[in-house]
């Protein structure tokens, strides 16, 4: 089983990955809080937990390593003063606005065992949990009407988004949503203190506290070479200007993809429409075949990042940077445009390699899964009636840590 942080390509067998089990934070969604917590249902979360275990355990029963959140996190804070650092950094992201109810959640999250406390910030901290306190505070008086201190992180089973996992190093993001920008403190937490995730050789190409947002779900290693980005809703130029330059000035990769995709919801992410599932092929939505504005990233001797763009199709893109005399798209629903619509609104697209050729997605892309079965691609079906309500698939779902190298 690799050890740290090692990760050159989406297809390589995995050996580790980190998952969140979803918990009582699924409860916090409520109508009324959908569009601030980025949800438009809400999962029933005794069958989602089911589900995401059968993933979990499919995953481990072909080898894999599965790592939880709460768990990596609550080894990173094992020192009481780094728990302490980390817990004031917390609720300072939280925008209370009040120091009383600062102080007042600070001690009470401070008493907990470091496990539950994890658990407890990400399922949310609710007003009438904390014991009471005397305060003047306007922001306290106007806000008493809505339930929650600290929202809960219904997001953060979603473990793609929060940092990627890069050659041999991890970009901890800036997240584009409020709501989603504490995901990433537990990761760099994780990332700095936690020895059994990263070694202290890991190098890092992005932090969360960089003002340009980037997320994992727009991140693909596609080769030892080279690393394709999503210029989408959630990741800017301006974060990916960055990150290029860090990660292609550590030498590890020699250039960066950047795939301009619409920018929608619909299209959240680049893997929402795009994965790569074999040596030399890809899931796609069928609306991203059009020719797409691409750009090609590269360090030059002055070690400056220079840039060049282009308009092609997305085959010819990858069989320029894969060096492969040919590609397949593998469309989501196939020719069928409803198939297409419905299964890419339950991430068709969005599999997740765990050895080349070999993807587990969810069940109900029937028509997606027939297909890739039949271009020789092995798929391991997973139950996603409530875990796919929060529209992200199995790739959106995982973190790989550690993959074998491809020969």
């Amino acid at each position: 089983m690799g050890s740290g942080i090692h990760n050159y390509s989406e297809i390589g067998k995995l050996n580790k990955v980190l998952l969140h089990r979803i918990g009582t934070e699924i409860e916090g969604l409520v109508p009324d809080n959908f569009a601030r917590l980025l949800f438009d249902d809400i999962p029933y979360i005794k069958i989602a937990q089911e589900e995401h275990d059968g993933f979990a355990n499919l995953l481990r029963s072909n080898g894999v390593e599965v790592v939880y959140y709460v768990d990596e996190t609550a080894k990173a804070l094992v020192n009481p003063q780094v728990k302490e650092e980390f817990l004031k950094l917390f609720i300072k992201e939280s925008n209370l606005n009040s120091p009383a109810a600062e102080e007042a959640i600070f001690d009470y999250l401070n008493a907990m065992e470091t496990k539950e406390m994890v658990a407890k910030i990400i399922a949310g901290v609710k007003k009438d949990e904390v014991p009471a306190f005397q305060s003047k505070s306007f922001a306290d008086y106007i806000s008493s009407s809505y339930p929650f201190y600290m929202d809960p992180m219904p997001n953060l089973y979603f473990t793609r988004d929060p940092g990627a996992c890069i050659g041999d190093g991890i970009s901890i993001h800036h997240m584009s949503t409020l709501t989603r920008r504490r995901e990433a403190l537990l990761l760099k937490y994780m990332y700095k203190y936690n020895r059994d995730f990263a070694d202290e050789s890991d190098q890092q190409w992005y932090d969360y506290n960089m003002e340009y947002s980037i997320e994992g779900g727009d991140v693909l290693v596609l080769s030892k070479e080279v690393i394709a980005v999503g210029l989408s809703q959630r990741t800017t130029a301006a974060a990916i200007d960055r990150f290029a330059h860090n990660v292609l000035g550590s030498g590890q990769f020699k250039r960066v993809i950047v795939l301009d995709i619409p920018k929608s919801r619909a299209f959240m992410h680049l893997d929402t429409v795009f994965t790569m599932v074999d040596y030399d092929k890809f899931t796609i939505h069928p609306e991203i075949e059009e020719p797409l504005r691409v750009f090609e990233m590269k360090m030059n001797s002055e070690k400056e990042v220079c840039f060049s763009s282009m308009t092609d199709t997305l085959p010819n893109v990858l069989k320029s940077v894969l060096k492969l005399p040919a590609v397949e798209l593998i469309r989501c629903g196939g020719d069928d445009p409803m198939a297409a619509q419905r299964e890419q609104w339950n991430d068709g697209s969005n599999t997740l390699a765990i050895a080349p050729g070999k993807v587990v997605t969810y069940e109900r892309n029937y028509v997606t899964n027939d297909l890739l079965d039949k271009k020789g691609v092995t798929v391991l079906p997973i139950a996603g009636s409530e875990i796919s309500r929060g529209r992200g698939g199995p790739r959106c779902m995982s973190c790989p840590v550690n993959r074998e190298d491809l020969d």
